[in-house]
Parts: structure tokens; C-alpha cells; sequence
């Protein structure tokens, strides 16, 4: 497990009081994280994680959270969490990551984070990543020459100018052409196991749990309240005006406030 090629990004000073790991969303990275990262400085060091199957990290051969999961409690055993358990912030994807790791490795974990996610299924008409990812897997990679080729022959499938560049982050450009760096053959091949929640076997987290979510997102509702609950007993919620899905990117200053407050204040 430890020889998994995780890839991570540190930022901060080392000497700093308390311990942050961040985990992204579907189709992002560790650098996602980077302003919100450097808004907990200096009292916070912050650990920015590339999922498997994104970024830098290596690719697995099937989607799973609790493999997920064990793979970032092992990257944290050798180095980040070494000196005892570290606060966990997560995104979509990442929040469901987080949520396992906690449920499966709790001694890593001292207060827990949940961004615009869930621990139920998060298909269906909450959310658009079954179009988003269906998107990038019709393009005809091969025949586009430029980056903006690529930019304009997504327009019309994802009109908002935010959405695509974000997904265009992961772009890259290898042996004469473009390719993309998340493993998208198994993230939308296996988008419904990525889409919904393991079973969490009778565990649960009791630890300070922190539910952010944006008002204009439809990934987090009141009826799912129970279900974090049975979960995360000590869950506080907080809602985020005038925020969509990304919340983090839409409204980096309220998250620091919230994070600070939630993290760092004793």
C-alpha cells in the first residue's frame, strides 16, 4: 500500500501548531486548495493531496473509496500524520474520501471537514459530472492542435466559462498532442460507484465535524442531515450565500473564516 504513488504538495512553515490535509473534488487536484491553504497560514501547515487517479498521482485499475481512503491514511502515516492525527478537509469527491478515512482510520483524523457533499448517493439531478465527464470523453482529442481548439470545441457542451476552465486544467499536452491527465476511462466508466457511498459498516466518527455547503447547490440537503448524523454525531452545519458547487473557488474568503474558526481557534 505504501509504494502507491501519491503525489502532494505542502505549504506553510513546518513548525506550525496544527496539521491541515486537504482532498479535491472529481476531476481536480491538490493545488485546488492553494488559496485556502495559504489563509490558514501561519498558525496551520497544509498538506494539498492529488487523489488517485488525478493530478500526479498514479492510477488504480478500479474506483473505490475505502482503497482511496487507506491510500491517503498510508501517505499520512509516513510523513504528514506521523506525530498524531491531522484535520481533514474535503470536497465532493474528496469529501466522500474524507469521510471514509475517518470512518475507517480515526485515529488519523482530529476534526473533520465536508465540503458540498454528502454521504449518500450524489447522482441522479443533483449534480452534472455524468454530462461533465461525458463531455470530455466525446471530444476527438487527437484532430484538436490547440488548447483553444479544445476550449472552443467544449463551449457549447459546458457554456460557463468557470466549469470548463476548470476542467481544462487537466489538459495536457504529450507527444505532439493532447491528453488528458485524470484517468477519465475509469472515472466515467465506474462514474456511478464515484457517485455514490460506500457502506460504512456500523462505523462511526466522533469526532468535531464541520458540514459547509454552498445555497446554490443541490449536493447537500436537509433530508440528508440524518444520514451524516448516524455517521458524524458531532456535526455543526454551516451554509454559504450565494455559492454553487465549488464553493471553496467561489467564496475562498468565507471558507478561510470558516476554517480558521472551526481549526484554529482554541
Amino acid at each position: 500500500m505504501t509504494s502507491f504513488q501519491l503525489h502532494s504538495t505542502l505549504v506553510g512553515d513546518e513548525t506550525a501548531a496544527t496539521r491541515v490535509v486537504f482532498l479535491h473534488g472529481l476531476f481536480g487536484r491538490g493545488r485546488n486548495f492553494t488559496r485556502i491553504a495559504a489563509g490558514l497560514e501561519p498558525e496551520a501547515q497544509s498538506l494539498m493531496v492529488d487523489l488517485p487517479n488525478h493530478g500526479r498521482s498514479a492510477w488504480t485499475e478500479h474506483f473505490d473509496y475505502a482503497q482511496m481512503a487507506d491510500l491517503v491514511a498510508a501517505h499520512l502515516r509516513g510523513g504528514f500524520a506521523e506525530s498524531g492525527p491531522v484535520d481533514v478537509v474535503g470536497h465532493s469527491m474528496g469529501g466522500k474520501v474524507a469521510m471514509v478515512l475517518a470512518l475507517r482510520h480515526p485515529e488519523l483524523v482530529r476534526r473533520l471537514v465536508v465540503v458540498d457533499i454528502s454521504p449518500v448517493s450524489s447522482g441522479g439531478s443533483r449534480g452534472e459530472f455524468q454530462h461533465l465527464l461525458g463531455s470530455l470523453a466525446a471530444l476527438d482529442l487527437p484532430s484538436l492542435e490547440r488548447r483553444s481548439d479544445v476550449d472552443e470545441a467544449l463551449a457549447a457542451a459546458v457554456p460557463n466559462d468557470t466549469v470548463r476552465s476548470f476542467l481544462l486544467q487537466n489538459l495536457k499536452h504529450r507527444d505532439g498532442g493532447f491528453t488528458w491527465e485524470p484517468n477519465l476511462d475509469l472515472l466515467y466508466g465506474e462514474l456511478e460507484t464515484v457517485m455514490g457511498f460506500p457502506d460504512a459498516a456500523g462505523a462511526v466518527f466522533g469526532g468535531p465535524v464541520l458540514w459547509i455547503r454552498g445555497d446554490r447547490s443541490n449536493y447537500v440537503t436537509d433530508g440528508d442531515a440524518p444520514a451524516m448524523r448516524a455517521l458524524f454525531p458531532k456535526t455543526r452545519r454551516m451554509t454559504v450565500r450565494d455559492a454553487g458547487h465549488w464553493v471553496h473557488s467561489e467564496k475562498p474568503e468565507e471558507v478561510i473564516s470558516a476554517l480558521r474558526t472551526f481549526l484554529l481557534a482554541q
